[in-house]
This record gives structure tokens, sequence and C-alpha cells, in this order.
């Protein structure tokens, strides 16, 4: 190419172009490549671009959960080599959130190493490792069957898919947050169970409201729990798209020590850490906006989970302290929910049924899909069947056209005239091996050509038929809700729980889920009283054995009940197996001993009281120290079949339980004859881990006989039974007295009460006590009815003398 002289001049290009239009063209290229590519995730599998590609390359690697892990840094360099140019951080940024616990309800990347922490960041790619998890291989699979589409990487040279099959409503499950340019997105996390079960119910009933969806989603389910407050911005959000939620961490106050009271926190809002929550709390205190606080401690560990105790100083009500921390602390966060996403492209603010459709249309395309790919992979199968069964039926013409054939042209030429072939059937045959040639293969092919022409069938069936194809897509919605599934952490007030999802087909038990009533004796025989809608409970007026009633619940037959015991547990059972009773004629003396039934009770351990799990009205304990406590059934976890209620020194025991409403007094026995009774709102309710604190001071060597909830106090009674302490027992049967709960005045809490029985010559302490409806019954050890004096004997009268031995006093049934 001849150069130009020094004194040509330069040839330029100068293009005038409005400043204005270029930038707004640019500007409008950027952001659609932030919304679409990187910011915004997809409402079909709630992924973003860089998530999808980490999670699509994963299960192309084979780092599936029985594999080892492999380094973090080798998966973030084949994603950002292959199908994601925008750098190592940003991936492996991504890698790490889809392994954190924390962050996800359900997480889809197994990792091994620090993947950080609410606090604290992660360590660098090339010291943590990383395989998927179970989840994310219900995410990717069938992408080897056209399930979706695929499209070309940034260079063309690899192939990615446009979505994934998505197995489950990851967007709902999981969430999302991003800013893109000009709109941005934050989506809570919900629980797998309960969006399933709304899935399900949309794709049976299309035309269901989102009221009746948010009987299965009555709100989000973060992963580190808390309690939502309220449900406002939740039906807004479902409804609009948009809403604003308040979460709160979950507290107890408890007793640290000698005159000390102290604030336990075991959850807290999402994604607040503990270090940011001390040290807005230290803030407060130093800048003098907080006061009652003496110290903060971080108990948490990882065999125990989360713990930080907050120590009140002396005089300051826990109460106000804890109403202090809420405002002033991230103990109370707010969340605002945004619920963008993109639907075909454009991104769209959706509410709960909206992103339902939306994952139930792209479930239906799935399947379809599949389900052609597979029907034609059967089809082309079938056909070759059929062609190698001409050939054995033949084989030794076909043998002899092959041999006399010139070449392998001429060869399936010549099969195709004689036997009516197709050229695959031709030219499959000619790749035969002999070895197959044999009687036995005849019978796997035909044997195969009928297995195939069933799997066609069915297929075919499935793509003809719109209720068929929705039942597989539930089918499957189901199995992932069982295999991935886990009970609710955010507890929500004010809310009604879930609507369970009826399971279909056939169940393999004989008694159906219909209610019931489940009766506990004093003598600690259960029955089963199987009540039809509307039916009301008769009871015989005749009475029998075991009829003092200790406890009665309202149930199912298959559903999950709990019973208190006086260690302090709750051991869940189902009473689907107890002795069935015609609800007019219930006989407690056929029932069955519960502490056989339930079989894990320790030999001094006793049945209190029976709970629903479902239950929110809180049910108070009462130990024979003093100690009392409340706490809500709907709280404690659903998977576990016993578990501790309530913390107690060695030696303590809890002596009753009953369900306590802020309405309901609860009422102290002691075995020195003291009675006290106080509202049951001065106790406020607990965790499970949670001590109590003080009900009533007992006198030493004194100790708490007898512990209940009242929750109407006109027509309840005071029974006390006096004798001697050191008499054999069953000897002397004692001095009773029933007398009116109103004649014993109200105190407060953590008193000593009042007199109930004034003891005679030889008497030094209470053997028996009740409190409970005027509709009562007395029953000896075994079971045998016993008689008591007449109600309204002065509260402090010392009783007439018993003809009998009272073994345990409980209520009438039906009363």
């Amino acid at each position: 190419m001849p150069k130009s002289s020094p004194s040509e001049p330069i040839q330029e290009r100068i293009q005038d172009i409005d400043l204005s239009h270029e930038m707004q063209g640019s500007f409008l290229e950027y952001a659609y490549s932030v919304i679409y590519s990187r910011a915004l995730p997809d409402a079909r599998d709630g992924l973003k671009p860089v998530q999808r590609r980490i999670l699509y390359q994963m299960a192309e690697m084979g780092l599936r959960p029985e594999r080892g892990h492999v380094k973090s840094a080798r998966v973030v360099g084949e994603v950002m080599g292959k199908l994601h140019p925008h750098g190592d951080a940003p991936i492996y940024d991504a890698l790490v959130r889809l392994a954190q616990p924390f962050s996800l309800r359900v997480a889809l990347v197994d990792g091994h190493g620090n993947f950080g922490s609410l606090d604290d960041g992660p360590a660098a790619a090339r010291y943590t490792e990383a395989r998927l998890a179970a989840p994310s291989i219900a995410m990717t699979e069938g992408l080897d069957e056209e399930v979706v589409d695929f499209i070309p990487n940034y260079d063309g040279q690899f192939q990615q898919p446009s979505v994934l099959p998505a197995a489950f409503p990851n967007l709902l499950v999981n969430g999302a947050s991003g800013i893109a340019v000009g709109m941005a997105t934050n989506m809570a996390p919900h629980n797998l169970i309960e969006v399933i079960a709304a899935a399900c119910h949309l794709l049976e009933h299309p035309d269901a409201t989102t009221e009746e969806l948010m009987k299965f989603v009555p709100g989000p389910d973060f992963p580190s729990g808390g309690i939502l407050m309220g449900l406002d911005g939740v039906k807004d959000a479902y409804t609009t798209g948009r809403g604003a939620l308040k979460v709160r961490g979950k507290v107890s106050i408890e007793p640290l020590g000698p005159r000390r009271t102290g604030i336990i926190v075991t959850e807290l809002p999402y994604m607040i850490g503990p270090e940011r929550l001390i040290a807005k709390l230290r803030d407060a205190v130093q800048s003098k906006k907080l006061q009652g606080i003496s110290d903060v401690n971080d108990l948490t560990d990882r065999n125990h989970g989360l713990k930080i105790q907050i120590g009140i100083k002396t005089g300051f009500d826990p109460n106000a302290v804890l109403a202090q921390l809420y405002r002033l602390t991230p103990l109370e966060d707010s969340f605002s929910i945004n619920n963008v996403a993109l639907v075909n492209g454009q991104p769209r603010t959706l509410g709960l049924k909206e992103l339902l459709s939306v994952y139930v249309q792209h479930r239906l395309e799935v399947i379809t899909r599949r389900s052609r790919y597979r029907l034609a992979r059967r089809e082309e199968r079938l056909h070759l069947v059929d062609g190698l069964l001409i050939a054995i039926l033949d084989i030794d013409e076909v043998i002899q056209v092959i041999r006399s054939s010139d070449d392998s042209e001429q060869a399936r030429t010549r099969l195709r005239s004689v036997f009516d072939l197709s050229e695959l059937q031709a030219e499959y045959i000619l790749e035969l091996r002999l070895r197959r040639l044999t009687r036995f293969s005849r019978i796997e092919l035909e044997a195969e050509r009928d297995k195939l022409l069933a799997e066609i069938a069915e297929l075919k069936a499935l793509l003809a038929s719109d209720a068929l194809l929705r039942g597989q897509v539930i089918r499957e919605l189901e199995a992932a809700s069982e295999m991935f599934g886990t009970p609710r952490r955010t507890m929500l007030l004010n809310a009604a729980p879930p609507t369970p999802r009826a399971v279909k087909g056939e169940v393999d038990l004989q008694v159906a889920d219909s209610p019931t009533l489940v009766v506990l004796s004093t003598t600690g025989r259960a029955v089963r009283v199987d009540l039809a809608e509307g039916q009301d409970l008769a009871v015989s007026a005749r009475r029998s054995k075991h009829d003092a009633i200790l406890s009665t619940l309202v149930t199912t037959t298959r559903t999950d009940i709990g019973a208190v015991t006086s260690a302090g547990r709750v051991l869940r059972f189902s009473p689907v197996d107890l002795p069935s009773m015609p609800p007019a004629s219930v006989h407690l003396s056929a029932g069955v001993p519960l502490r056989d039934y339930i079989g894990l009770l320790d030999k001094s351990e006793r049945i209190l009281a029976l709970i629903r799990f479902d239950d929110g009205t809180p049910v108070a304990l009462g130990t024979k120290s003093g100690i009392v406590k409340r706490l809500v059934p709907s709280t404690l976890p659903t998977n576990k079949p016993e578990l501790e209620i309530i913390s107690m020194k060695p030696g303590d025991a809890v002596v009753g339980a009953a369900s306590a409403p802020d309405s309901a007094e609860l009422a102290f026995l002691t075995s020195d004859a003291r009675l006290l009774r106080f509202g049951a709102s001065a106790v406020r309710p607990q965790g499970a881990a949670a001590g109590g604190m003080t009900g009533m001071k007992v006198s030493a060597g004194a100790e708490v006989i007898a512990f209940t909830a009242v929750t109407g106090t006109d027509d309840a009674v005071v029974v006390t039974v006096s004798g001697a302490d050191g008499v054999l027992v069953g000897t002397d049967a004692g001095r009773a007295k029933v007398s009116e709960l109103a004649d014993f005045p109200a105190k407060g809490r953590a008193t000593a009460g009042v007199r109930a029985h004034s003891f005679l010559k030889g008497e030094d302490r209470l053997t028996l006590a009740w409190v409970g409806s005027a509709e009562l019954r007395a029953v000896a050890p075994d079971g045998a009815a016993r008689t008591l004096p007449a109600a309204g004997a002065r509260r402090d009268a010392s009783g007439q003398p018993l003809d009998a031995v009272i073994g345990s006093i409980g209520a009438a049934l039906g009363s």
C-alpha cells in the first residue's frame, strides 16, 4: 500500500451526531442489558442470569450431591469462561448467596468452608468448595429432554438454557433482590410446602382468588424465623405486588439469677446479624437513648444456634425495656416487598396469583415438551423394534439377502423392498450383531414392544387431556414438597394457620380423618370419641370407674397432638389407635393407659395435659417450686417426636398444665395449704427453651401440689384433702372440704397467697388439692368413684372426714 506524502492532507471522517439522541440510545441499551441480563429474575425459575448459569454449569460439570466438592474457584472459572464474561467477583458473590442458608429458604448450592455469615463475608474462592444441593437437581432436571429453549452464549461457542425447568416455585420460595435501572426488586422468601399447596390449588382451580390462595400461603417465611407483625402489608403485597412488613425477633424474658432478669433473643429479623444488633444497642446505651441495660452477651454457637442475652438492671420493667429495643434497634425491622420480575422478557410487578400463574404455566409447558420428546423417542424406538422383529422372524432370508448383495447400499435397498422396511429399519438391521438373533432376544423385543406401546398410549393420553397434564404437574409438585419441604419458621401474628393440602388417591389407613374428642382420665386412661359433624357429646348420668377427667382435646383422628408431662416435655403422638367410643356412652374404664400407648415416658414421669400443635392459645405450666410459664403451642417445632418446653432446675417438676388465655386466672395450691390466684396476663408467653418466672413464693419445706388455669371463677371450686406426713398411703382417708374459688381473694404474682385449709391435730399437710369446675368427680387410686363433701365450706375450714381414700380429682365429662 503506497504511503501518503507528508504534504498530502489526512483524510478525516467527522460525523455530526445529536448528543441527546446518542445518550438516549446508549442509555436505553445499557438499561435493557441491566434489566434483562443482570438484575431482575425470571418469573418462571426465579433466577437471575448469573445464578442460572452457575447452576447449569455445575450440573454440566457433574457436581451432584453424591459427588465430592470442588474448589469454588474452578466453578467460577468455568462459568466465566463459557457463559458469564463479567468477572469473577460477581459470579462468586452469586455462588456464595446460593449456598447461604440464612439468605435462601431452600439453599441451592452445598458449600464447604467459610461461606460467610450475617456479619462477616465469605472466604476467597480458592479456599471454599461447592457442589449442587439436592433441590438444584430438581431445578435442572430434564434439560436433556428439550423441555426449555437453549440460546447461544456470549461468543456463540456454547449453548445455555434460557430458563431452567424449576420443579418448584423458586422465586416465591427463595425470594430475590436486585437493583436495575429505574426499577428494583425485593421479594420475600416463603415456605415451600405452603407455596406448592397454593400452586396445586391454582392448577385445580384456575379461577381461584388471591384470598383463597392466602389460605395456603398466609405470609412470608424467613430463613431466620422471627415474628411477622400484622398482615396488612402482606395482603397489599399479595394483591398489588407491593407492601411493607414489620418483622420482630423472637425474644423471651427469663430470670438470669437471683433478682436478675434478662431478655433472651433467639431469632432475629431477616438479614439482621447479632453483631449489628449488639452494635446498635451499645450505641443507644452510650447516647443515653436506651436505659435499663446492664450487659449484653452473645452466646451464639453452632450447637444451640442464636442466643443473645441482654441483662436488665434492677428496678427496670423488662417489658418497657423490650419496647425500647424494638424502637431503637434492629430487633424490629421493616421489609419492603416489591415483586418485580421478568415475564416474557418484560419487567412486571406481580401479585401472589400472578406469580403462581406464571410458574404454573411454565411447568405445564415443561411437562408438555418433555412428554412430546419422550413420545417421539419411544415411537422411534418402537419403529426399530418392529423392524428387528420382522428380521428375526425371517432371519434366514435376511442373511441370504445380505450375503447375496454386492455392497451395503444394495443390501439396504433389497431389505427395504423384500421386507417392506424403512431406511432406518434396514440400516439398523445391517448394523445388528449376530448374538442378538437368539430366541431370548425375540422374547425381550416383544416385551419391549409391549412396554413401548403402553408408554406411548399413556403419553398420548397425557398430551390430549388438560386434566391429566395438570394432574401430572400436581403429582410432581407434591413430590418436591415432600422431598424438600420444611416446617414454617416465621410466626405470623393475627393469622390463621395455613390450610393443609388434602392428599388425593388411596390412603393406607382404615380410620377416616374425622373430628374426634380425645379424653384423658386422672388415672391416665385415654379413649377417642369420634363425633359426626354437628353432633354433640351425650354423657351417661351413671358414674363408672376412671370417669374423673384430667384433659380433653378436640382434634381429628390422624392429626398429631401432644402430651405435656411432669418432666417439662411434650411428647407427640397420634390418637388414631386409641380405643374408640360412641358419643352416647363413654366409659373410661375401657380406655388404654396413655403412658403405655405413647411409650416414651420415664417411670416417675406423669402426663398432665393434652395440647394441639396448631393452637394459638397459650398453655400455662406450674412447677412444684412455684415457677410459672406460658407458651404458645403453635410456635413449637412440628418435626420432633419429643420437645422440652420448660427449663427446670434439678429436682423440680411440672405439677399442672392447662390452656391459659389472657382472660384466665392461674391458681397454685401448696402442701402447706396456701392458695394463690392471679391473672394469666401477668405471665408473658415465652419460647420453649425458657425457664419461666416466679409464680408463687413457696415456704421452706413445702411444695406446690396443684396448679391449673381457670377461665371462669364464678362457678369454680377448690377441693383440699388434708392428712399427715409419714402416714402409710391408703391407711388414712383424711379430711376434705369443697370451697368456692371466689371466696379466695386474688393476689399478685410471686406472692404467698392465702390460707386454704386449717389443719387439725395430727395433720400437717395437704395430700391432695384441685381447682376447677363445680361439676367434678373424685376417684380412688384404682379409678372407683368416691364421694366428696358438699360445696360451700369456708375457705379456711378444716373439712369433713372422708370414708374412703381419694386418689385423684377431675372434671366431669362434658362439664
